[in-house]
């Protein structure tokens, strides 16, 4: 596919959503391309701020432009393998449980002073799992860090109910294409799908309203994706947590199921696991869908910038 049809088949980030920090080094580098590629993609309405260092454009644009560029060998397709490549063997090992080493940094970008810290913090015992070595962070001014052991469990635990699933099937069956998108962004999730474009947290928004409308209890609730390039990278996670109507709770994460619906060979058990049941990469926290991580009581305006370090206890 040439540069000019990938940029076509992308929802680029909207400008007040925007934040064009990568240089064109970067880009080049991300999408295994050339300055003349760059050209064309910038013709064909790639987003860029031009400085006196040259071309700067938006990390999630870079990010989608690679993911569905069908060359293979771009950044975003090799590290989207790599991370997802659990979803096609037996999902037996995503059931037992598995111990993390959570660590959350939070700053306060234009602190105000010394303050306390509030974190949405893990919230994995209301699904078989258990904290320990917990030490939160204590009021400060600047940044701070909470850090625990996490255990998480998986269950097969599918949706009962035939109207929740009819809702989510139709979702899935609704054509919207995953992309990378800022979380200011996917907490408007009308703005999302008004793009034809999705997200964790925008189709689990959604989905929650969807099952609401429906007569049953639900909520959006965000977390963390874990063992993500050793803990390299912060990956934010979203799902719906309904009440099914046997009365138990259960959990429905969406978007992975979409993702693993793009991978090559048989992803189904796994998909499958994502319309109701739990699985031990992830930890939810008791933050809502369009809520704050984290926030500093200091008064500062700006939110508080949160990342994760996530390793597996070996």
């Amino acid at each position: 596919m040439s540069w000019k049809k990938v940029a076509d088949s992308v929802e680029f980030i909207p400008a007040e959503y925007s934040s064009r920090t990568q240089p064109e080094s970067v880009a080049r580098e991300m999408l295994g391309c050339d300055s003349a590629d760059i050209d064309i993609l910038v013709d064909a309405g790639l987003p860029f701020e031009d400085r006196s260092e040259g071309r700067h454009f938006d990390a999630n644009d870079l990010y989608n432009l690679g993911m569905y560029s069908n060359k293979a060998t771009t950044q975003p397709e090799l590290a989207f393998r790599m991370l997802f490549r659990f979803a096609g063997r037996p999902v037996d090992d995503l059931l037992r449980e598995r111990s993390w080493e959570f660590r959350v940094r939070m700053d306060c970008v234009d602190c105000a002073g010394v303050a306390p810290w509030r974190l949405e913090e893990p919230d994995v015992v209301r699904f078989g799992g258990r904290t320990a070595d917990v030490t939160p962070p204590a009021p400060g001014s600047g940044s701070a860090e909470y850090a625990a052991t996490v255990t998480t469990t998986g269950a097969r635990t599918p949706l009962v109910s035939p109207v929740l699933r009819q809702l989510v099937h139709d979702y899935l069956d609704a054509g919207y294409r995953w992309q990378m998108i800022p979380v200011p962004m996917q907490t408007d999730h009308r703005s999302v799908h008004a793009l034809g474009a999705t997200s964790c947290i925008a189709a689990s928004l959604f989905l929650a309203e969807r099952f609401r409308a429906a007569g049953f209890l639900a909520e959006a609730k965000r977390g963390w994706f874990c063992g993500v390039l050793g803990g390299a990278l912060d990956l934010p996670h979203a799902c719906v947590e309904v009440e099914d109507e046997d009365g138990a709770l259960r959990t429905v994460d969406i978007a992975k199921a979409q993702l693993a619906a793009r991978l090559p060979g048989n992803t189904e058990a796994f998909r499958e696991l994502c319309l109701g049941s739990i699985y031990n990469k992830v930890i939810p926290s008791t933050a809502f869908g369009n809520a704050a991580l984290a926030r500093h009581e200091c008064g500062s305006g700006l939110p508080v910038q949160v990342r994760a370090d996530i390793r597996a206890v070996r």
